[in-house]
């Protein structure tokens, strides 16, 4: 059975400004783009759609729509050339999103009715990976894993859990005063299995598969947090089979002529991958085979005599699991030789005298 390595990478951000009693609260990555949404199907002529940003100390106009003309306020350092308002429903792209753009946004509709939305754009960046420590963790497939933080989750934090090379954002927590806001993928290979800690951020894995691969954590506010995870599949119990057809014959120094079966176990398993085949007598190693490829049959032979009392074993094993076949009867596998047979022929002659 197939085997994975998954590393994690985890984004633990602090200082993200803004009131969220109420906002929508996005996440973006830093030279991304994203659309704040205005839900107007199609602006009418007298409708105003209304964009502005909120500063410390001021609200700054960046986009509007009045009378179906379009303004965008994007003479400044921070949105030159990186606003973009659709002309048919109002809503506001920012493109080439840095730290500047983090914030809360504003926008309001005004068509006879005033109507208010508010977005919170916290921005991360993007995190050179330069790694203080990766954590290596083995899991079985089919069982839970979880991937700590260590840290406890205060005011401005963002926890960010990202997956691929496409940096697919699969979980994260923002915590503003005393609310926090949780997010956790429900699509795909994620589905059902992810569960995020409120007081931690810490994330834990359900019911593993080896496609839950390529996986990464990182932290901007601290150092890079890596996590190295490998999904074994459950091992098989080893089967012995024997040969006992090879039999060889010893003289006593009496001269008895007796006969000692020598017998071949042989211990397979099929469709393994990353494990050790091990023989043991007793607690002794005597011999063993190790295997990376994926999905192959292995099988490990031993010779041993008939006579013997010895108790022989064979054990699979991975790093985290093994099974064993033990307590093996010689007398049972194996089989005697047949003895040595003496034919005597007494020829009697008679002589005539």
């Amino acid at each position: 059975m197939p085997y994975a390595f998954l590393c994690f990478c985890l984004w633990l951000l602090d200082g993200v400004s803004g009131d969220y009693s109420d906002e929508m609260v996005i996440s973006v990555m830093e030279g991304d783009s994203v659309t704040l949404n205005t839900d107007v199907t199609e602006i009418q002529r007298d409708d105003l759609i209304l964009w502005t940003f909120i500063l410390p100390n001021s609200e700054n106009r960046i986009a509007e729509i009045y009378k179906q003309i379009v303004s965008v306020y994007d003479n400044n350092e921070r949105f030159r050339d990186r606003l973009k308002i659709d002309e048919q429903t109002g809503s506001l792209t920012v493109t080439n999103i840095n730290k500047l753009h983090s914030g809360l946004y504003k926008l309001q509709i005004m068509n006879g009715d005033v109507k208010h939305k508010s977005f919170n754009l916290a921005v991360y960046g993007v995190f050179v990976a330069v790694t203080d420590e990766v954590k290596s963790v083995s899991v079985l497939k089919g069982d839970s894993v979880s991937l700590n933080t260590d840290v406890k989750v205060q005011r401005d934090y963002m926890i960010l859990w990202r997956f691929g090379p496409q940096n697919t954002r699969i979980a994260e927590i923002i915590k503003r005063d005393q609310i926090n806001f949780i997010f956790a993928s429900n699509d795909g290979r994620f589905r059902d299995k992810l569960l995020l800690d409120n007081q931690t951020g810490s994330l834990t894995i359900r019911n593993i598969r080896s496609e839950h691969s390529e996986l990464t954590i990182i932290s901007e506010k601290t150092s890079l947090k890596s996590f190295s995870v490998t999904v074994y599949a459950p091992l098989p119990s080893p089967v012995i089979t024997s040969n006992s057809s090879n039999c060889s014959s010893s003289s006593s120094s009496s001269s008895k002529r007796s006969s000692v079966s020598n017998c071949s176990l042989l211990c397979s398993v099929v469709n393994v991958s990353a494990v050790t085949l091990s023989w043991y007598k007793g607690n002794s190693l005597l011999s063993s085979i190790s295997v990376s490829d994926l999905s192959i049959s292995l099988s490990l032979p031993l010779e041993v005599e008939y006579q013997e009392n010895n108790i022989y074993s064979c054990v699979i094993n991975n790093p985290i699991t093994n099974q064993t076949q033990h307590n093996i009867n010689i007398t049972q596998l194996c089989h005697t030789c047949p003895g040595t047979s003496v034919t005597l022929f007494i020829v009697v002659v008679l002589l005539k005298l």
